[in-house]
């Protein structure tokens, strides 16, 4: 009985430990993409193309879209890279990539959860895609009407996108199937972006304005404004609606606002800034990458505290952060 309950036990640890969850970090410098458990181990690091920045998993989580941007920086010049990694997150490999031809520097990338399909912003020249990853092909270029176009959301129903002109205090609102396109005024330098859960509002921070813009989805106009701290630029919304949860570049620290009293409420320092961040489905964890430091920050959104960091290889440059969903044993 004894020799028959080994083998059994040993195969159960076996399924636990494929079933833990892991990280996916884009590493902007080293032009890679690193795995690693929660608690820090590196399982595994892969090439992509050259200074990857965004990042977003497919709806069924088995992939990974990572923007080639070819820039370490947006504000540098040059041609940039011209397209997108997928990455095989079960196999750990770069499985296809899909070539945006004239379309150069893709940064922002959003997935519609119902068809699949990606949006991209491109910086050179500036403009929208519409791709299919499964056919690795652009279906459509759209014209952003502005400049520096950065981070890019599909609309609740992805019949809308929704860019951040960077450079010209926009939010480009895009409908996907007539390519009609109403310009937004908002804040310095819009950057991220996050819809209420509703749908009725979206989030939008501005990092030279130091204020993420209240944007009324069906009047297209911006109805309020949430003042934070210094350089805000990625943002999440907690599951239950009622916090933002944002970076903070120049604090450095990761920034929380009561949506209802429109307010910040609390940062929580970080050791350098962090350029992204990732809010893990349940709302506990908000994860950054501390490019200049080679560290990714875990903080805990209920105690506000930083839970873990963790160290990449030096050179690496992480970016952004996402937590793969947990899967069964292979």
């Amino acid at each position: 009985m004894t020799s028959l309950r080994i083998p059994f036990l040993l195969l159960a640890a076996a399924s636990f430990l494929a079933a833990q969850p892991e990280l996916i970090v884009g590493q902007k410098v080293s032009s890679t993409v690193g795995f690693y458990t929660l608690e820090g181990k590196r399982l595994a690091s892969i090439p992509v193309g050259r200074h990857p920045h965004e990042m977003v998993l497919s709806p069924d989580g088995a992939l990974a879209y990572i923007t080639d941007n070819g820039m370490l920086w947006m504000t540098d010049p040059g041609a940039g890279g011209n397209t997108v990694s997928v990455i095989d997150v079960r196999r750990r490999t770069r499985a296809a990539v899909i070539d945006l031809g004239k379309y150069r520097r893709p940064h922002g990338i959003d997935v519609d959860a119902r068809t699949g399909r990606l949006a991209v912003t491109v910086e050179n020249p500036d403009a929208l895609l519409l791709i299919d990853p499964k056919q690795e092909k652009v279906l459509r270029a759209y014209d952003v009407k502005g400049k520096a176009p950065h981070m890019v959301k599909f609309g609740p129903r992805g019949e809308w996108a929704y860019v951040s002109n960077t450079q010209s205090a926009t939010l480009a609102a895009i409908h996907l199937e007539t390519g009609e396109t109403t310009l937004i005024p908002v804040g310095a330098r819009p950057q991220g972006a996050v819809f209420s859960r509703d749908g009725r509002f979206l989030y939008l921070t501005n990092s030279d304005g130091n204020f993420i813009s209240i944007v009324d989805v069906a009047a297209k106009r911006q109805v309020g404004k949430i003042p934070t701290g210094k350089e805000p630029g990625r943002i999440a919304l907690t599951p239950d609606g009622r916090q933002l949860v944002y970076n903070l570049q120049a604090e450095p620290a990761i920034g929380f606002a009561d949506v209802a009293a429109r307010g910040q409420t609390a940062v929580v320092p970080l050791p350098g800034p962090p350029l992204s961040l990732y809010l893990t489905p349940d709302g506990a964890t908000a994860y950054t990458g501390v490019q200049s430091l080679d560290k990714v920050v875990a903080v805990s959104v209920q105690d506000r505290k930083i839970e873990r960091v963790i160290d990449v290889p030096k050179g690496s440059g992480p970016d952004a952060v996402v937590c793969l969903p947990a899967r069964g044993g292979d």
